[in-house]
């Protein structure tokens, strides 16, 4: 669901570092007011309350409710949790922190649960990508773009938390924050235990389970910081868990045969960035990044019934580099480039797996005209992909393309009519090309080609304000890349299959209304898509029929009321049935509706401040799910106790 900054009212408060509970009756405020072009592509935004009024706490939590996004999670509290926007999939889009990628050049996916709102000031989903005069190339490379931009502290704070949630859930935070001499930052930890073994019934026309969920427990602590001055920013996280891997549960027999595998994590990233404005119409910026990731899965364990017994071990080192330069010849013109270079290296111990290399550069020239009313966008990007092992089949080929992009888009007082193309395409990963025993290294790059026109309108005044955006779009995917049964059931291959073809609407409204001590807020959203497999006109069984997790319909409506230091915000999210197999098309993931509650109570006594919130997640315990025989946990609290100075 879209959803964005409640009101003027709301702004002013935040803008002055307060947040709404912590103001009284005689407090008094000076109006902030702040104009900038709407952007031509189509985004959504939470931010600043927004995201603390949610029941979220992970990424991947905040973006289930925008408009056009699926989440993939795969049970379990620790499970892993990955974003699909318009049904292109998790590969195609780009996650980026204070406007650097995080990356996984082995699979190319980003797990969400791994990152914390806590620090984040905003969260932001852009169809295409978004458009400013001075970004890197990486930024044009994507389907789809999630932004996650941290918050800047303003003044010295430090503020602990600690919850307690079903399941044996116990998570502790601690959060401090400074500001010195034109430099401020702040360092944010995290630890959490779950035993995650939540009871599920696994219902159908064919049988009827009952169980509780094992080895599904999760240990994982994070910690990060940042610092900030002027144009620099810079980034320091590390992340380390270890967790159960639930696997699907097994008809009938789910206290008797389970999946034992387990899975450590440990990953590290350092970045940073300078942006500089100089002679007023030039504007430079540098990023610079270094991650560092281990991954071990082990399934080798005496009561494993049911998985191949391995223990493998994940090592993956990246480095990244961009120079952008923009140039604004007229106050309606700009004109800007940028050169990014990636360099990934993946090691393994699997049997006959060879190191691999791989340079990853990146190339863009963009223009961007404002004249009056309109606004246009274009941009050529380069991409070039060489990758080195010494295996004895040699490595995949040189991947060299362009791609182009291009938006336009007219304002009408408080409408805005938006018209964009985007041809992009992903390059295969290490795994796709080199996992043995099922990487190919003839396979060809998955194009995507999107079109979209949209409308915006808003409206404010001094007491209420409201906006609506709709965009229908269309997507045709070339040579997706998946993973067949080619020799036998048990041997499985990467292989480009086929294209799909994708029709649909997104359409997202909000309205805020405020009246001395009470704020009420209404968040809503819609998507209606159409993505079918148009690959063989021939194959009955599959042509023109939905693609695999892919529902028709999806709404989400989120209602926030405050009064003076209580919140309280109710969500609800309807999914429609999806298709998970071609092998049985009526064996379908059934429709589910979610509703979140959560009440905050805020005290703040001069310069402390004490909080405390319940949350009930899925209310009326409607168990779902959005992998087949991956049950989500069904109703759940979380008591949470905040103390800040």
């Amino acid at each position: 669901m879209v959803l964005a900054v409640w009101c003027a009212g709301m702004s002013r408060c935040w803008a002055q570092g307060h947040s709404p509970s912590m103001l009284d009756s005689i407090q008094q405020l000076k109006a902030v007011e702040v104009y900038g072009k709407r952007p031509i592509a189509t985004s959504q935004t939470l931010r600043g309350e927004d995201l603390q009024a949610l029941s979220t706490t992970s990424v991947a939590d905040a973006l289930k409710y925008f408009a056009g996004v699926q989440i993939k999670d795969y049970g379990g509290l620790g499970g892993l949790k990955t974003i699909n926007v318009r049904s292109m999939g998790a590969q195609h889009v780009g996650i980026y922190l204070d406007g650097i990628r995080i990356t996984n050049a082995q699979n190319g996916t980003v797990d969400l649960g791994k990152f914390s709102l806590s620090t984040m000031e905003s969260v932001s989903l852009y169809n295409a990508n978004k458009l400013d005069n001075c970004q890197s190339a990486s930024e044009y490379a994507s389907g789809a773009t999630v932004y996650l931009r941290t918050r800047r502290p303003t003044n010295d704070s430090l503020s602990l938390q600690l919850r307690r949630a079903s399941f044996s859930t116990w998570t502790g935070k601690a959060n401090a924050q400074f500001k010195w001499k034109g430099w401020c930052g702040f360092i944010d930890g995290e630890m959490t235990y779950s035993e995650g073994d939540y009871p599920f019934r696994y219902h159908s026309e064919y049988e009827d389970t009952v169980g509780r969920r094992a080895n599904s427990d999760i240990r994982y602590g994070r910690i990060e910081g940042a610092l900030f001055k002027g144009g620099f920013s810079s980034h320091i996280y590390y992340y380390d868990s270890e967790r159960g891997c639930p696997g699907g549960i097994v008809r009938r027999l789910s206290d008797k045969y389970i999946n034992v595998a387990r899975e450590w994590d440990r990953d590290f990233f350092v970045q940073a960035s300078y942006e500089h404005q100089f002679a007023e119409r030039h504007r430079m910026r540098v990023n610079a990044k270094y991650t560092n990731e281990y991954l071990r899965y082990c399934t080798k364990y005496p009561e494993n019934q049911n998985t191949a017994r391995v223990d493998n071990h994940y090592r993956q080192e990246d480095g990244y580099g961009a120079l952008c330069y923009g140039f604004m010849p007229w106050t309606w013109l700009s004109l800007s480039t940028s050169y990014d270079v990636r360099y990934s290296k993946l090691q393994a111990d699997l049997r006959m797996f060879d190191d691999v290399h791989r340079l990853d550069q990146k190339q863009v020239v963009a223009a961007q005209m404002n004249w009056h009313d309109i606004q246009a966008a274009v941009s050529l990007l380069h991409q070039h992909y060489r990758d080195f092992t010494f295996a004895n089949a040699g490595a995949a080929d040189p991947l060299d393309r362009w791609t182009p992009t291009v938006s336009l888009a007219y304002t009408l007082k408080s409408l805005t009519m938006r018209v964009w193309y985007k041809k992009i395409f992903r390059a295969p990963t290490l795994n796709d090309l080199y996992y043995t025993q099922v990487g190919n290294r003839n396979l060809k790059p998955e194009y995507t080609k999107q079109w979209n026109i949209g409308l915006e309108y808003h409206y404010d005044n001094q007491q209420w304000n409201a906006s609506i955006q709709a965009d229908i779009y269309w997507n045709k995917i070339e040579n997706r890349i998946v993973c067949l049964p080619m020799k036998g059931t048990y041997t499985w291959s990467m292989m480009n299959y086929g294209y799909t073809f994708c029709r649909g609407l997104n359409a997202t409204a909000q309205g805020h209304y405020h009246t001395g001590e009470w704020q009420f807020s209404l968040l809503t959203s819609l998507t209606w898509q159409r993505d079918v497999n148009r690959t063989d006109p021939t194959d009955e069984d599959t042509y023109d029929k939905p693609i695999c997790y892919a529902p028709t319909l999806s709404t989400g409506i989120t209602a926030i009321t405050a009064w003076r230091t209580l919140q309280l915000t109710m969500s609800y999210l309807h999914v429609g049935e999806r298709m998970w197999s071609y092998a049985d098309p009526n064996d379908i993931l059934e429709a589910y509706n979610n509703v979140d509650v959560k009440l905050t109570y805020t005290k703040v006594i001069k310069k402390t401040s004490m909080g405390m919130s319940l949350e009930v997640n899925d209310l009326f315990d409607k168990q779902y799910e959005h992998i087949p025989r991956y049950p989500m946990p069904g109703r759940n609290y979380k008591l949470t106790l905040t103390f800040g100075i």
